[in-house]
């Protein structure tokens, strides 16, 4: 309790960063060899404000220093907008990428605590982000349309948490499945993404290297049949075959399996999967779990800021989405340590109510029981 009566809110919700790994890395870099003040550690607590608050605009970041709880965290009374301006052009986003990925390592501790003898589950897609042609002339893909792709690979814990495990940025014109190898790596988990990702010399090579997955497939996909499976009376699951897939021309060397399923539309999805030791509706219910990652992309463009962009830059715009990903870690962090069953919104809520007030007051409230 003393050490949470001492940190702030806001101190107690960044804790999990390494500030001394940020600091060499910076200074590695010579991030901030002629910085007097606007150091890479005061960018980041600057930046994850924003976030916290939604700030749109590096303006309104500095009139934000007006608070005097935030010149405390910060150990400096002003900054203004042009300065912030190029710190977030200067910071190499690797310094970002790296703290991310110690978070997601943090994150991984408490998953490993709580796995079952099952595999996890990793969810991959993309989101794009459309920017505006005349400012990011660097990040066009169509004639009148520019924009960056947020590749992700998304660990599926359960229905109340979630975490963004690995993330790539490129231009909206990458093709999904260009970052498909970038984004498989791990032999003890069960892959799942949607037919943007389809290639079957792919499939061919992830069954060969032994990485499972399930994935849809278009509805004017050419199979061949080589076995049909009876299904239970009650599967939901309307056919399950051992197939192969492909064209003469184009073919998969490889025996799948091809499942066919009905959404809550009653529209008909097809999914091909390699693994043959699950029950169809197992694989059913695999393939319904990449909800998940299209409710993660809807709480980034929604509570997070990465609709506004604060430079024009490719270093600029990584670095904003770096920062948001961290933001959404550190949600997930004070999640698992408190053992919370609330929503990552209500904790965001109470977090922004209780910012510089002590820690205890905003932690307090996770052991407080709904009113029936």
């Amino acid at each position: 309790m003393d050490k949470n009566t001492r940190l702030s809110s806001f101190s107690k919700w960044i804790a999990p960063i390494h500030f001394k790994k940020v600091y060499e890395q910076a200074e590695n870099l010579k991030q901030d060899y002629y910085t007097k003040k606007l150091t890479t550690e005061a960018y980041i607590k600057i930046l994850l404000f924003a976030q916290l608050h939604e700030t749109e605009s590096l303006e309104a970041m500095s009139d934000a220093l007006l608070d005097e709880d935030f010149q405390k965290a910060l150990g400096f009374e002003s900054i203004s907008a042009s300065q912030l301006s190029r710190k977030n052009n200067e910071v190499d986003p690797g310094i970002l990428a790296a703290l991310f990925l110690d978070l997601v390592y943090q994150i991984q501790g408490f998953h490993k605590k709580r796995l079952n003898s099952s595999m996890p589950l990793k969810i991959i897609d993309s989101s794009t982000l459309p920017l505006n042609l005349t400012n990011y002339k660097w990040a066009t893909f169509r004639k009148t349309k520019a924009g960056v792709k947020l590749h992700l690979r998304l660990v599926f814990m359960d229905k109340n948490t979630v975490y963004p495990e690995k993330a790539a940025i490129t231009p909206a014109k990458e093709h999904d499945r260009n970052q498909l190898e970038v984004l498989v790596d791990d032999k003890e988990a069960m892959y799942v993404f949607d037919r943007g990702y389809v290639d079957y010399e792919r499939f061919d090579r992830m069954t060969d290297d032994g990485y499972f997955f399930v994935s849809r497939i278009k509805k004017n996909a050419v199979t061949r049949d080589v076995y049909s499976f009876s299904l239970p009376p009650e599967s939901t699951v309307l056919s399950d075959k051992m197939v192969y897939i492909g064209s003469t021309q184009n073919r998969a060397e490889n025996v799948f399996r091809l499942l066919e399923v009905s959404d809550t539309k009653g529209n008909i999805l097809r999914l091909i999967t390699n693994r043959f030791d699950l029950s169809a509706d197992e694989i059913s219910d695999i393939y319904r779990s990449r909800w998940a990652i299209e409710l993660f992309f809807k709480w980034l463009k929604q509570h997070v800021e990465i609709k506004h962009f604060y430079g024009m830059s490719k270093t600029a715009l990584q670095n904003q989405i770096y920062i948001a990903l961290i933001t959404y870690c550190l949600h997930v962090l004070i999640q698992l340590e408190t053992k919370s069953k609330k929503s990552l919104l209500r904790i965001s809520r109470w977090l922004k109510a209780a910012l510089w007030k002590p820690a205890y007051i905003w932690l307090r409230r996770f052991e407080k029981k709904a009113v029936p």
